[in-house]
């Protein structure tokens, strides 16, 4: 499905969260200026911004809810409304942007966007062998007792596309806020693939070495090592 995105979309701004194309992100929307946009975003497009806030800004005189300059616009898939005016929703990412102006704040922030693309920054075969990389990775941290879901991991076998595999894996799986951010930032598919690769890297160096120093003991036992 083809979607032209606006030049000029409404916008949530979220502590802590990096929206990516593909993933898929349940909100409750209970605020009233969210419930204002949801109702117009649904008889409209069905379209909306996610952005991250930016806490390097947050002390600086007359910034609210500051946002990230990358942010991810989606599209509503599915939307219940609650008895009590709430909502819940799942928002499907479908494109980076780079958030160029904040047109109003007031009934909810709405922001002027320019859709943004990402370059393969390698050969196919090349991304597509770092992505199988990147995949045994994951696939180890999990068998080390890593939080990796099962399931998470046998639907990403069925992803073939390396940039909607590196986007969807650091979604899920990505423990860092800031890292997660840089990772959406980063519009080289190859080199996003590298940076998170090396962080599942020192994450599995990690466990290792956390499973040595435990050794025979059970982890309810670990206060006693």
């Amino acid at each position: 499905m083809e979607i032209t995105l606006p030049d000029k979309v409404a916008a949530m701004t979220l502590p802590g969260v990096a929206f990516f194309p593909q993933a898929l992100l349940p909100l409750h929307i209970f605020e009233p200026r969210y419930r204002q946009m949801l109702k117009d975003s649904l008889g409209t497009h069905r379209l909306f911004a996610v952005a991250g806030i930016d806490r390097s800004l947050l002390k600086k005189p007359n910034q609210f809810e500051p946002p990230h300059r990358i942010a991810t616009v989606g599209i509503v898939r599915a939307c219940q409304e609650n008895e009590d005016g709430t909502s819940n929703l799942l928002l499907q990412g479908l494109a980076r942007v780079e958030i160029l102006d904040i047109v109003r704040e007031h009934p909810y922030r709405y922001i002027r966007i320019r859709a943004l693309s990402s370059s393969p920054g390698a050969t196919p075969d090349e991304n597509a062998r770092l992505c199988q990389s990147l995949s045994r990775l994951i696939i180890t941290k999990q068998r080390l007792g890593g939080p990796v879901p099962k399931e998470f991991t046998q639907f990403l076998k069925t992803v073939d596309d390396p940039e909607a595999f590196v986007d969807l894996a650091a979604f899920n799986l990505c423990e860092s806020a800031v890292l997660k951010q840089k990772l959406l930032e980063t519009l080289d598919v190859h080199a996003r693939m590298e940076l998170f690769s090396s962080r599942i890297r020192t994450e599995i160096d990690t466990i290792k070495i956390q499973r040595k120093l435990q050794g025979h003991l059970s982890d309810d036992q670990i206060p006693h090592n």
